[in-house]
């Protein structure tokens, strides 16, 4: 009688050993996951500044030659490969994003190429979007900022003529330019992403970015 009794409880024992380890096995692919979504959480709390340079260079004198020294670099690059007599700082566009995010911004401003005095009240409409901007690394192992879908364009006013019956009032078109490609950048160095004609004048507007981590 003690044999049986014995033996029912090395069976229960048993029984009971198998059933914790198969709950402790559910429990553990339960919360795998969890452990595989934390450095995706870490990545959507950084966040990046962007800095997008839009530079005209002309053969024409400009009222103010003076550009960020941060761009110092550039503009050495700029005097050594295109011919240019100035360069002209014509806006300066700040973005925080989230990384590996997307951003747009749509704006209206003045003439972006040097123009003549019955152009300076018309406007200039451009965009500036990136489909995504994310952290990454190259194959050296170096801290990069990589920006997907990366587009600029700009509608620009064209004098094309003059209206006799309202003392040679000016005749405007408009104009479509632009530039898309991918590019990758080291963190905080501003490169050059292209360069567009635009007007009679041969002025060219140079697309200049940098972007890099937030402090905070």
């Amino acid at each position: 009688m003690n044999s049986k009794r014995l033996s029912k409880s090395f069976a229960f024992l048993a029984l009971f050993i198998l059933i914790s380890f198969s709950a402790a096995g559910v429990c553990a692919q339960a919360t795998a996951p969890a452990t595989k979504d934390q450095p995706e959480n870490a990545n959507s709390d950084i966040n990046l500044d962007t800095q997008m340079y839009l530079i005209v260079g002309t053969n024409q004198q400009v009222d103010d030659p003076r550009l960020p020294a941060s761009l110092d670099s550039v503009i050495k690059q700029l005097r050594a490969t295109l011919p240019f007599k100035n360069y002209r700082l014509a806006a300066t566009l700040i973005n925080r994003v989230q990384n590996e995010t997307r951003f747009e911004l749509s704006w209206i401003g003045g003439p972006l190429a040097n123009s003549s005095p019955s152009m300076l009240a018309t406007p200039s409409f451009s965009q500036f979007k990136v489909r995504n901007v994310k952290l990454t690394r190259n194959s050296e192992g170096q801290q990069m900022v990589q920006m997907n879908g990366f587009y600029f364009g700009a509608r620009i006013p064209i004098q094309t003529g003059s209206v006799a019956s309202t003392a040679g009032a000016p005749v405007f078109n408009y104009e479509n330019t632009g530039l898309a490609t991918d590019i990758s950048m080291r963190e905080s160095e501003p490169v050059i992403v292209g360069t567009l004609n635009v007007g009679p004048s041969g002025d060219a507007i140079i697309l200049v970015v940098s972007a890099k981590r937030t402090q905070k």
